[in-house]
């Protein structure tokens, strides 16, 4: 087993040759703590999120669910409920929305992938660390589509033949540019969060009125 300490900001911790059962009994053990794991085939990234990270996680969040309510369409939002492949990959997501598996999930106090759906929709910030490798595990389970903000741009993932492709509008809200979000996105470090929550739901509005 190697590990590869990356230095601050990224706060990432590198493992390899992790057996399934480290990670499972680490999601343990680990559960009470502000840490993110991903396993993507005996490759193991545990990831302290920075206040940027969580900044940029909570804006885009909300700006999903923003646009869910303009468009009146139900979501059901499941922040970074950790999602496995049993013994290939897991993941947590930044945030994550069932959005057209809605029914098949709603209520459930568990989900079992082996059972129940994949999240529809995945956002990943990239602010302080690659979503590349979580990329394979959301192909594993079958995320639809992923969205990755690194700071600048908001790329669009679709799954297609167990690859993602980049794509210019989501399936799922196919009326608004979604790339252009990022602009929104860039104010969060200096503006009002409910100020940029409203100039946002603004500009969603004037989108639709096009």
């Amino acid at each position: 087993m190697t590990a590869t300490l990356l230095t601050p900001p990224d706060e990432i911790i590198h493992l390899s040759g992790i057996s399934w059962q480290t990670y499972e009994t680490l999601l343990t053990e680990l559960s009470d703590r502000r840490l993110r794991l991903t396993y993507n085939r005996a490759t193991l990234e545990i990831m302290t999120p920075s206040p940027e990270h969580e900044r940029f996680k909570k804006v885009a969040g909300r700006f999903v669910e923003t646009i869910a309510e303009e468009l009146d369409i139900s979501i059901e939002p499941l922040g970074s409920t950790t999602f496995k492949h049993p013994g290939v990959s897991g993941a947590e997501p930044d945030e994550c929305f069932y959005i057209r598996n809605i029914a098949l999930v709603r209520g459930k106090k568990r989900l079992d992938l082996t059972q129940d759906p994949a999240p529809d929709l995945v956002i990943e910030i990239d602010v302080t660390s690659s979503s590349n490798n979580r990329l394979q595990v959301y192909a594993d389970l079958g995320v639809a589509e992923v969205w990755i903000y690194n700071g600048e741009s908001l790329v669009i993932q679709q799954l297609q033949n167990d690859t993602y492709i980049t794509s210019q509008t989501s399936q799922f809200f196919v009326n608004l540019p979604i790339p252009e979000i990022a602009r929104f996105l860039q104010q969060a470090p200096t503006m009002d969060y409910l100020e940029l929550v409203k100039a946002f739901r603004n500009w969603v509005r004037s989108q639709l009125q096009n």
